[in-house]
């Protein structure tokens, strides 16, 4: 089956391909159908996020589309401060990857660190207008540590990467590669097996 994965951001592409490496279907991007287009993003929640975007591309691509989305949660801080799906707009700026870095290392070195965060994720998937599929467990959700003081490595695309540490090892996300998004891809496969499945 031919999906369309609704982002613009080609590191995302790239790792949602090697996430479903040898599932029964083929990953292609906005370019590969001539759209270029950012769908504005207007929901208050990861998965109304994903949903807005899917049916938006699903609607000008007319194939099978999914999109995903993320909210941010910082242990510590009131949860109407919480970043949530703000992550890269601080009120009117949309904050590239140096400046996402620089604002999020500052804004944990108020609180006793590493401090603990998470990234709400959420899935939606548009087979047709009858098959529409949303999901936002957190078994698609990660969770991590984030640091004032950032990695001096860069992904391009991937931020957090750079300022956010494993759990359990305290080393850098963004040293770890494709061992990084581990769980979440079991997650994030079997929801596709599920549904593709049925």
């Amino acid at each position: 089956m031919k999906l369309l994965y609704g982002t613009s951001n080609p590191s995302k592409l790239s790792s949602m391909k090697e996430m479903l490496k040898g599932m029964n279907m083929e990953i292609i991007g906005l370019k590969d159908v001539n759209i270029d287009i950012d769908v504005e993003e207007n929901g208050i929640s990861p998965l109304e996020n994903a949903k807005i975007k899917a049916l938006s591309y699903y609607k000008l691509s007319g194939i099978p589309t999914f999109s995903c989305d993320s909210g941010l949660y910082i242990e510590g801080i009131e949860e109407e401060k919480q970043p949530g799906v703000f992550v890269r707009r601080i009120g009117d700026k949309y904050l590239n990857d140096e400046e996402y870095i620089e604002y999020y290392s500052n804004l944990v070195s108020n609180f006793e660190e590493p401090v603990k965060a998470k990234f709400k994720n959420a899935i939606c998937l548009i087979i047709d207008n009858e098959n529409i599929f949303e999901y936002d467990e957190d078994d698609i959700s990660n969770h991590f540590l984030i640091t004032s003081i950032p990695s001096k490595i860069r992904k391009i695309g991937f931020p957090m990467d750079s300022i956010s540490l494993d759990i359990e090892t305290k080393k850098y996300i963004v040293e770890f590669g494709k061992e990084s998004n581990k769980e979440i891809t079991v997650g994030i496969r079997n929801f596709f097996k599920k549904v593709l499945d049925n």
